[in-house]
């Protein structure tokens, strides 16, 4: 598929940058949705290639429990495309399900542990699991995850999600609304919702609809707060509620990847488009000589702007949204289209509160 120029600079990028498991997952889920299926298909090849016996896809001697799942997407898209030949593909994608399903450390209620060693739930395993679940037609795990996160570190207060919470403690351990921790929970259930169009005929179609009903609200709820905090230069900081932290703009592509396609979909209302290619716009300033999106959470730690293999794949993403957005060409790669009538609704989201929509 051909790109303009800035889009194939970010592209060459994210490509020559190092990727831990997650990242190579988040990179297969933008070569599928930009149309580069050659490249995703080698992708899934090679998160097979560095499966655990356990069954993590793409890991590189990575402590998260979870990370592996953003790979299965591609991987599960993979062996369907390549037929009755694909055992290897098939084999390796039913290996990371039971490794979600059944053998990943959880707590009593099911809820997935996010490191190796610690009993503690981040908001990072929601983008992780919750896409790949529903891909993969576990919509009810699919939900009993959000609502495990969601029980365990949503504030109904401030429509945001703190970063992390120790199970033995019974609190949360990181209180923080961290930026990239609420972009990772609406990106997953953009994603999720996308997928959720097309479990079929009858029964899957209503199940479907019922759960396209509970997350869409409040996907669109933790998108509006994050948005009540827009700075004026058009990003966030990195905890969204305290503007004493750094500036960071990924947040910022996670949003625009989320409202471009909630608007395209039909549960948010028609005018989110506008505000997800202004956030995108946004980013794009950021973008360097080299392809890198400078000025975002960076690798390896994320407690410092920089640049990292996460933000590239969102940046591709979001573009990728966009492009479906304005030339209503159809669903995503490995979408599956739009479940019901759009929302009805507010056209867009009046913030700042002075009603300027974009800064």
């Amino acid at each position: 598929m051909e790109h303009d120029e800035l889009t194939r600079r970010v592209l060459g990028a994210l490509l020559a940058l190092q990727r831990q498991s997650w990242e190579q997952g988040v990179t297969s889920h933008a070569l599928l949705d930009l149309g580069e299926t050659a490249l995703a298909r080698v992708a899934a090849r090679g998160a097979v290639v560095l499966q655990t016996p356990a069954g993590r896809l793409a890991d590189v001697s990575d402590s998260g429990l979870v990370n592996s799942g953003a790979a299965a997407e591609v991987v599960a898209w993979a062996a369907r495309a390549a037929g009755d030949g694909a055992t290897d593909l098939r084999g390796a994608h039913e290996r990371q399900l039971r490794w979600l399903l059944h053998d990943c450390p959880r707590a009593d209620d099911g809820t997935l542990f996010h490191l190796e060693g610690s009993r503690q739930v981040w908001t990072d395993t929601v983008y992780m699991v919750v896409p790949a679940l529903v891909g993969a037609g576990h919509v009810a795990e699919a939900l009993r995850q959000l609502e495990g996160h969601r029980r365990r570190l949503f504030d109904e207060t401030t429509g945001l999600y703190a970063a992390r919470f120790d199970e033995d403690a019974g609190a949360r351990c990181d209180a923080r609304a961290w930026g990239t921790g609420n972009g990772w929970v609406v990106a997953a259930l953009a994603r999720a919702l996308h997928l959720l169009g097309g479990c079929g005929d009858g029964g899957a179609v209503e199940e479907a609809q019922r759960l396209r009903e509970e997350w869409a609200p409040h996907a669109r709820t933790v998108v509006d707060a994050c948005l009540r905090h827009r700075r004026a230069d058009g990003v966030f900081t990195d905890v969204v509620d305290d503007p004493a932290t750094f500036s960071e703009a990924n947040l910022a592509q996670m949003l625009a990847y989320a409202c471009l396609t909630g608007a395209s979909d039909g549960w948010l209302p028609p005018g989110y488009a506008a505000t997800g290619s202004d956030l995108l716009a946004a980013a794009r300033e950021r973008v360097d000589a080299d392809g890198l999106v400078t000025g975002v959470c960076g690798a390896p730690h994320f407690d410092h702007r920089g640049v990292s293999a996460e933000a590239q794949a969102f940046f591709l993403l979001a573009t990728a949204a966009e492009r479906r957005h304005r030339t209503s060409a159809g669903p995503l790669a490995t979408g599956r289209g739009r479940l019901t009538p759009p929302v009805e609704g507010p056209e867009h989201p009046h913030y700042p509160p002075d009603g300027d929509l974009h800064r």
